[in-house]
């Protein structure tokens, strides 16, 4: 099992930055693909970011392109989630996921996910 802890949520102006971060249980985690998804109010769950095992390759939504970075510590066992820009449309509950087997923009390929951390955008 893979416990995820995200935190650093929380209220911030339109144009101004937050980073995420989702720590990690178990000795596996740096063979794990991990992703960043939100859901909006009324909304349902929606890709945001993954970065494959190595860090090595990286993939984004459309929608936070050029405005977010996802990066990772495998000696920290933790991912990070750099928001910059930040629109409030961007306002929604952020998880960390684990992807076991691959790689994928699938909410339904992760395995373990954390329990969410509230970041609100005020315009």
């Amino acid at each position: 099992q893979v416990q995820l802890v995200e935190s650093g949520g929380g209220l911030v102006q339109a144009g101004g930055s937050l980073t995420l971060s989702c720590a990690a249980s178990g000795r596996t985690f740096s063979t794990y693909t991990m992703g960043w998804f939100r859901q909006a109010p009324g909304k349902e769950r929606e890709f945001v970011a993954l970065i494959t095992w190595s860090g090595h390759s990286t993939y984004y939504a459309d929608s936070v392109k050029g405005r977010f970075t996802i990066s990772r510590d495998n000696a920290k066992n933790t991912v990070y989630l750099q928001m910059n820009s930040l629109k409030p449309e961007d306002t929604a509950v952020y998880y960390c996921a684990a992807d076991v087997m691959g790689w994928s923009t699938g909410e339904t390929q992760y395995d373990f996910w954390g329990q969410g951390t509230q970041v609100t955008v005020s315009s």
